[in-house]
């Protein structure tokens, strides 16, 4: 950000400029800049942002960037702690939201939410593997990796993807896919948003028309349920997705506890019940909603930030089980009790996920079977040092059992995390890559990838 006033001054001067080629441009001056800077996970203080309608107001505002010397902040949903970072020049794709169904394939725009596809695919009775929040963008998720509730039977978001329409960071124009830029492609799924502004994406759907949708509620010590859930989805059908979380009771209006949820792919109610049996007659564990559902009714949400009160951090962090072993559910179920105010999460994975191998996309750890979460809230006055200390070093001997660290759900800016995320094999194409398409580091909040 400029400090001085001679770079404030040539700052008001580029924006002037800036808003010579994008419509709507938005600075602190003015009116509506505090809803627009809020994100789901904090408030975001960018140097200016635009909302841009056309491709060409897109590529006009990376090239004012770069020539600035002002990084690019992509805002699809608005989910990512990136988006909170100071400075850089926030380019919101709530325009680019348009969806288009032809029989199996689906083109989505860069700014689309998930919730929003689902309920239009659902119309044409397909779907899409997408994460499990409704307001969670398609372009951060999907350039991500994309974990959701059909996972185990499609695979990730970014499996599906077929094709991309990108402006790179000199501003041009590209069409990606397996045959056009194949490296660039390789790199789109699941490398992040390191290399351009993903205006489009084309996917190749699957039929859908409906899920069984079963919650479960466990009581009492979390190991033995663990346990079953992991020996459960070991030979189980890939229609069928399990999550596990356990949240504390911060709030008395919203449930606390641990839940169990299940999705099956299709009607088939009794197949769904034969599958869960394991666990439904498991002691202390009682169903307390089943039936079917369609896709996006099971999606969840999420309100926006409170500015006066962002969203807290915590300290842990997530991890790609190849083996939920019993030493690694034991580790996560302390860490649970150890810290009141804490979330574990668990994600059934396997299936679909591990048909893909890593020359298809930059997405690490296809031999995971299970996705971990665990940390305790940063809240002040509720995590002192040496309760944060005794997390941290929990959570290190939890991530040493782990296969690798999935980017969608680390919410630290902290550049160390991507040796954590990509074997060395993948960060060094993937580096590639960004020595090609991004010399300047133009995109640079995200989950960088260098250019050396």
């Amino acid at each position: 950000m400029r400090v001085s006033e001679d770079g404030a001054t040539v700052l008001r001067m580029d924006v002037t400029n800036l808003r010579g080629a994008v419509a709507a441009v938005l600075t602190a001056d003015d009116e509506g800049w505090d809803a627009a800077r809020a994100y789901h996970s904090g408030v975001g203080s960018p140097v200016a942002l635009v909302r841009p309608t056309s491709v060409d107001e897109v590529a006009a505002a990376v090239r004012w960037a770069a020539e600035a010397g002002e990084p690019v902040v992509v805002r699809g949903g608005g989910h990512s702690a990136w988006g909170a970072v100071p400075g850089g020049l926030t380019i919101d794709l709530s325009a680019f939201d348009d969806v288009a169904v032809d029989g199996t394939r689906v083109s989505v725009g860069g700014g689309a939410t998930w919730g929003a596809v689902a309920r239009q695919l659902a119309e044409s009775g397909v779907g899409l593997s997408s994460g499990d929040t409704a307001s969670v963008g398609v372009g951060g998720l999907t350039l991500g990796g994309g974990i959701g509730w059909m996972a185990r039977a499609w695979g990730l978001a970014s499996d599906q993807l077929v094709g991309a329409q990108l402006v790179t960071a000199t501003g041009d124009l590209l069409e990606v896919s397996a045959d056009a830029e194949p490296e660039l492609f390789w790199a789109l799924r699941g490398g992040g948003g390191n290399f351009g502004v993903v205006t489009r994406f084309d996917f190749q759907a699957h039929p859908l028309t409906s899920v069984v949708w079963t919650v479960l509620a466990p009581s009492g010590n979390a190991r033995p349920v663990l346990r079953a859930l992991r020996d459960l989805l070991q030979d189980a059908p890939r229609q069928l997705t399990v999550t596990y979380m356990d949240v504390p009771a911060m709030d008395p209006s919203a449930p606390a506890g641990a839940t169990i949820s299940a999705c099956w792919i299709g009607d088939d109610e009794a197949a769904s019940a034969a599958a869960l049996a394991p666990l439904t007659t498991l002691e202390g564990v009682t169903v307390t909603e089943s039936g079917v559902r369609s896709y996006p009714d099971i999606l969840q949400d999420m309100p926006a930030a409170d500015p006066d009160q962002p969203m807290p951090g915590f300290v842990g962090g997530n991890t790609l089980a190849v083996d939920l072993s019993d030493a690694m559910i034991d580790l996560l179920a302390t860490f649970r009790e150890a810290h009141s105010a804490s979330v574990l999460f668990l994600r059934s994975l396997g299936g679909a996920f591990a048909d893909v191998g890593q020359e298809a996309g930059a997405f690490p750890a296809r031999d995971a079977t299970w996705f971990a979460m665990a940390g305790a809230f940063d809240i002040p006055g509720m995590l002192d040092e040496s309760e944060r200390a005794a997390a941290e070093a929990e959570w290190d001997a939890i991530e040493q059992l782990g296969a690798g660290v999935y980017g969608n759900f680390t919410t630290s800016t902290d550049p160390s995390w991507v040796a954590r995320m990509y074997p060395p094999a993948t960060l060094a194409r993937l580096t590639e890559v960004k020595k090609r398409w991004d010399p300047r580091n133009v995109f640079s909040r995200t989950h960088n990838v260098l250019p050396v």
